[in-house]
């Protein structure tokens, strides 16, 4: 039973822009804190946004900051990844997460996740 799900990957030029979408449950979207994450084959999966219920300005990392933007519409129970001045190396599937079982803290580590997406392809090129 898959609780986030995950939308709008796909295949774009060097220097253009996607959003991601991800749609929870209202299980999985009440979490305290949710966030994408990006993965390329043979690599660690990668810490990208995370943006806190109730407070807290959202993290981006140092890698994206100032191209991708993460946001949420609590009406709709979806999380997005807005993308823009793609590179090469922002090919990755791409997942998102919530945290539900506890607070969160600061940016959640891998393992603070209890649920992920499915994942969604972004090619660049």
């Amino acid at each position: 039973d898959v609780q986030l799900v995950e939308s709008g990957g796909g295949s774009v030029q060097t220097g253009g822009s996607l959003s991601l979408s991800c749609v929870g449950s209202p299980t999985t979207y009440s979490g305290s804190c949710m966030g994408w994450w990006r993965q390329e084959p043979g690599k660690q999966r990668e810490n990208i946004a995370a943006i806190f219920r109730g407070s807290g300005s959202p993290y981006v990392a140092a890698s994206v900051k100032g191209r991708f933007l993460i946001s949420q519409d609590n009406a709709k129970n979806t999380l997005y990844l807005h993308m823009s001045s793609l590179r090469p190396e922002d090919t990755a599937m791409y997942y998102c997460a919530s945290r539900t079982k506890g607070p969160c803290g600061g940016v959640p580590s891998i393992v603070e996740y209890d649920y992920w997406g499915l994942g969604t392809q972004v090619t660049v090129s």
